[in-house]
């Protein structure tokens, strides 16, 4: 069987050597040991994660790639099952071909004899499977299925990317099988296999984004990794690599990032740090030939993805300008490509589906000769598989913006919900009534894959977002009233609920997205001047807890000294526990306020390291 585990080791490097810049990857030999999941990894948007803990990973052991699989003690054993989590964009498949690359070269991991990686996007086109067909198609150069179970050899099973699964893993209800030619459904055989009724002597790693690797019972995880991002001089590095030529250049993007906290936060995950990056140097690209006052850097999501589909539209990528004559010709098709793509983002967005097929390209009528121009590769990726090809957004946030855009042109001619694809509802007639049922669905969701999407969806009236826009995607009769109406809605979001919940502070992101910034505005001059006291109505909570994520006032320290009640303490309570220092002094708390702290302060969540 040499021959053969040669050519899969060749194969495997040929496959996983592709893309791997060295510079990027220091970063992802070291993770993160974590404990489980936190309250917030469960529930909230990826987006919502980094924000809120401002790319700051939480204070755990690290651990190096080379003993991921290793006992952590002389006395333990290795993890049969580890979970490795990561926003989505923060490289968990890239940190999957490092390690296959660097295994299958022999440089780490030696106790290892046989490496299976599998995706979770290639398992959606099977129905069912066996154990030992599984891993025939992840080693077809003829193994013999037997070999996994031998005592001496270890087999590592890789199973990538949990979040892109069909089916919702259920641990409760699955059928226990234990013959491995049995062929049963594939969420099955995933769930039998992690509870070591098939294939017990191998050792299973999934990736994962993190509300999606709840679904996997915490008794049955024996080791849980989280990657980081960025630290400062990793997204320098990484900026210098995307503009290699034009240092300049690189420098001047990494200013402007680091000027706008919200996006300096944002910018830690490589994903989101490529597209900002992008967006940021063809702005500066194109607006320091023509001396307009007027320009302001792109600082909002909307902005900078109005600016990145505008140049992924143009196929200006920094390289090569384009005539008129193709740009017009371009805008047309693609004006097409975003009607249909722009569907499909955003019925999959519903269905919480980030992984397409030819079947679903055909049922969306998207014309797959279009997608293999220069604009697709920047916002649609394909991945060629051994039965069909799959189809996905280059990044989460890029189908959520694809989807809003939709939603945004559709609504304008709706007759009925958009929500319901069959279009069969009561009429709903109307921009504004669109908007204001696509903002109560995303705040009523008790998931919240729609939060982003709504931001999206509210810079899209922002008057910089349309007037980048207009001609191109937007129509270009825009008048103001749509604006001040959309605020109305929001605002209705912000004093309706006792405590300031995510949902009021992702209102309050809303709002920034429409340019609309005067409650926070007020609020942070109150901080700044010591003035809170009395001030803080539901509507000024919740844009105080928005600061608590973003003002430069609650960087070093956040002083709420002499302004909390104990029923405003109690409504901010969920915000307070990402605050690293905090000052609380001359509130006349009474012991009812003492007890709260006090199980903040022993929660899974909580970040305080001062508290005065």
């Amino acid at each position: 069987a040499e021959p053969m585990v040669q050519k899969h080791l060749e194969s495997l490097q040929s496959s996983c050597g592709n893309g791997l810049e060295t510079g990027a990857l220091q970063r992802l030999t070291n993770l993160l040991l974590v404990e489980g999941l936190t309250d917030i990894q469960q529930k909230e948007h990826d987006i919502l994660q980094v924000e809120t803990t401002k790319g700051l990973p939480s204070v755990s052991k690290s651990i190096p790639l080379e003993k991921l699989f290793l006992p952590l003690s002389k006395v333990s054993i290795p993890p049969r099952i580890s979970v490795t989590i990561g926003v989505a964009g923060i490289g968990k498949s890239t940190l999957v071909k490092l390690f296959v690359c660097s295994w299958a070269k022999g440089e780490i991991s030696r106790d290892i004899t046989s490496v299976l990686p599998l995706t979770f996007r290639e398992l959606n086109t099977y129905e069912k499977l066996s154990a030992e067909r599984l891993i025939c198609s992840a080693f077809p150069h003829g193994t013999e299925p037997g070999r996994v179970s031998a005592g001496a050899a270890r087999t590592l099973l890789i199973l990538d990317g949990l979040d892109e699964f069909k089916t919702p893993l259920d641990f409760s209800n699955a059928v226990v099988c234990t013959d491995p030619k049995k062929e049963i459904q594939v969420d099955n055989l995933i769930t039998n296999i992690i509870r070591g009724n098939l294939l017990q002597e191998a050792s299973v790693w999934v990736t994962s984004r993190p509300a999606a690797a709840g679904q996997i019972p915490s008794g049955l995880v024996d080791r849980m990794t989280e990657i980081r991002g960025f630290g400062a001089a990793e997204m320098k590095d990484f900026l210098d690599q995307m503009f290699l030529d034009n240092r300049d250049l690189s420098s001047q993007v990494l200013q402007h990032i680091r000027a706008n906290r919200s996006l300096h936060v944002l910018c830690t995950i490589p994903g989101f740090c490529w597209i900002s990056g992008s967006s940021i140097a063809y702005f500066l690209k194109h607006n320091s030939d023509q001396s307009q006052e007027a320009a302001v850097v792109p600082s909002t999501l909307s902005e900078i993805f109005s600016y990145y589909f505008k140049m992924a539209l143009s196929g200006d990528w920094l390289e090569k300008p384009r005539e008129a004559l193709r740009i017009e010709q371009a805008v047309n098709t693609s004006r097409k490509l975003v009607g249909s793509l722009g569907r499909l983002a955003f019925y999959g967005l519903l269905r919480r589906k980030h992984v397409f097929y030819e079947q679903d390209m055909k049922a969306y009528g998207i014309d797959l000769s279009l997608l293999h121009s220069c604009l697709s590769t920047r916002l649609l990726l394909k991945e060629d598989m051994q039965a069909s090809t799959a189809y996905y957004f280059s990044h989460l946030t890029i189908q959520e913006f694809l989807a809003a855009l939709y939603y945004y042109t559709a609504a304008k001619r709706a007759i009925f919900d958009l929500f319901t694809e069959s279009g069969v509802s009561w009429p709903k007639l109307g921009f504004l009534s669109h908007f204001r049922g696509a903002v109560q669905r995303a705040l009523q969701a008790e998931e919240r894959h729609l939060d982003i999407f709504i931001r999206f969806l509210s810079g899209l009236l922002s008057p910089q977002v349309t007037r980048l826009l207009a001609g191109w995607l937007l129509l270009k009769d825009e008048q103001g009233g749509l604006r001040s109406q959309a605020v109305a809605v929001l605002q209705g979001c912000l004093s309706a609920e006792p405590a300031v919940s995510w949902r009021a502070v992702n209102a309050m992101r809303c709002l920034q997205e429409l340019r609309h910034s005067d409650t926070a505005r007020a609020v942070e001059e109150a901080m700044r001047s010591g003035s809170l006291a009395g001030m803080l109505t539901p509507m000024n909570c919740s844009a105080l807890a928005y600061l608590l994520q973003v003002s430069d006032v609650c960087l070093e320290e956040t002083n709420l000294s002499n302004c909390l009640t104990y029923s405003v303490c109690k409504s901010l309570l969920s915000q307070l526990l990402f605050c690293h220092s905090l000052r609380l002094d001359n509130n006349q708390f009474k012991d009812d306020v003492m007890e709260l702290l006090g199980s903040v302060l022993s929660g899974k969540d909580c970040q305080i390291q001062r508290l005065r």
